[in-house]
């Protein structure tokens, strides 16, 4: 709270809340030697156009050996894009010259940021110094890893012989462009950027351990099934279990591995869809490969009607309305997934009020599209409902309770079937409170 305090005095002289000026900040409490504890306190990548300012940790690289590259190497970058805008202006150029050239620029381009990257050594808890790069390796790192605020944070703390005893971190000013940032709220370090990095700066230390979402005992009688016939069947899928199993080897138990168990004689049996490790609700299975193939085609031409229910936290304004925000992952953040206008797959969803009460709002979801993570985007993100759904982790204000779960459901779900030709309309009631 105290840093938050202190970036109200300066946030209108550091213009956070223009435009794209938000960014994340961090606090790492430590101890001295004697004994004494305090705290530092960073900040991402620059503020104000500064890597330096004075009362937050300095950047993790070193800055003559960075400046050696970056300023001849931010020079020769200008005088070649001012190159290409001089060959583009020639009425004789061809594609193929500018090709060329572009791929060359590329390349140097590519070329002097490993050099900057160069730069970066960290230091562990037990003492090792590690180059950037070989931290990363055999990939590349992305673009700004090392320059978050919790790697940063680190580094000032071993060169001062101080111990980290805890870390947060937490946005401040306006949203990034991709509307997933809300000022005040705490964020966990990035998985792209910084997972790698801050894995070896914390070997040494006490650590806790990542949360294995979706590790938790589910009841073996889980998922219940709603309807069934020769060719499918729909099941209500419980939150906390996930619809096919995970990378992890811990993470195996799932519907998809539960149906399998129960009907041996279908070895073709799949999910025709998806939900979300913490939604819960109507999911449809196929029994053979041409059902399945069936419904995935109805699912495709938008045959398939789904309505899900969900308490969002905030007040909507209207009642109802259409929500067109594409969507892609979050390439240095997986899984979490962002809005996107350039790269985003298109995204809608159709939304109405069903209630009202003091600080939030019971909506009724029918998604026309079926992207990872689409309701829990288009409900919080500022340009489609500003209220995330209660107990979303990925999305929410607050990280959700100890045993509080995400309060969205898969409530009804209607189609034609594939094969009987007969309507098929199916209503599970949300196993959470919508009075």
């Amino acid at each position: 709270m105290e840093v938050q305090a202190s970036l109200q005095s300066t946030e209108s002289e550091w213009r956070l809340h223009d435009e794209g000026n938000g960014k994340m900040f961090g606090v790492l409490v430590v101890s001295a030697p004697d004994g004494t504890s305090g705290y530092l306190r960073g900040f991402s990548g620059m503020v104000h156009g500064r890597w330096d300012m004075h009362g937050w940790v300095p950047p993790a690289f070193d800055s003559s050996a960075r400046d050696r590259v970056w300023i001849a190497g931010e020079a020769e970058m200008l005088a070649l894009t001012a190159q290409r805008e001089a060959m583009v202006s020639q009425d004789d150029v061809s594609p193929t010259a500018l090709r060329v050239f572009d791929e060359a620029r590329s390349a140097r381009s590519r070329e002097l940021l490993r050099r900057i990257q160069d730069s970066y050594t960290f230091r562990s808890a037990r003492g090792e110094e590690r180059a950037l790069r070989t931290l990363f390796a055999p990939g590349e790192p992305p673009a700004g890893a090392g320059d978050c605020a919790a790697p940063k944070l680190l580094a000032h703390a071993y060169r001062l012989g101080l111990r980290p005893l805890a870390l947060a971190e937490f946005w401040w000013g306006a949203p990034p462009r991709t509307g997933d940032r809300r000022a005040g709220v705490f964020y966990a370090a990035c998985r792209g950027k910084c997972a790698p990095i801050l894995a070896h700066m914390l070997d040494g230390l006490p650590v806790d351990p990542p949360p294995l979402f979706g590790a938790d005992a589910i009841d073996a009688a889980e998922p219940v099934t709603v309807y069934e016939d020769e060719h499918l069947l729909v099941v209500d899928k419980p939150s906390g279990l996930l619809s096919v199993p995970g990378r992890s080897a811990l993470l195996q138990d799932c519907v998809a591995t539960r149906l399998k168990a129960r009907y041996p004689d279908s070895p073709e049996l799949m999910l025709a869809h998806r939900l979300d490790l913490d939604t819960s609700g109507l999911l449809l299975v196929a029994k053979d490969r041409a059902t399945g193939s069936a419904l995935q085609r109805l699912f495709s031409l938008r045959e398939i009607d789904k309505r899900y229910v969900a308490w969002l936290d905030g007040i909507v304004h209207g009642d109802q309305g259409r929500i067109a925000l594409p969507l892609r992952v979050d390439i240095d953040d997986r899984p979490r997934n962002i809005v996107d206008p350039v790269y985003g797959r298109p995204a809608e969803t159709e939304w109405r009020v069903l209630r009202r009460t003091v600080g939030r709002t019971l909506v009724g979801f029918t998604p026309r599209t079926g992207r990872t993570h689409q309701l829990r985007v288009h409900a919080a993100h500022p340009e489609g409902l500003d209220a995330p759904i209660i107990g979303d982790r990925l999305y929410g204000r607050t990280p959700p309770a100890d045993g509080e779960r995400l309060l969205l459901h898969a409530e009804q779900v209607a189609f034609v079937h594939p094969v009987t030709g007969a309507r098929v309309a199916l209503h599970r009631p949300a196993p959470f409170g919508t009075e």
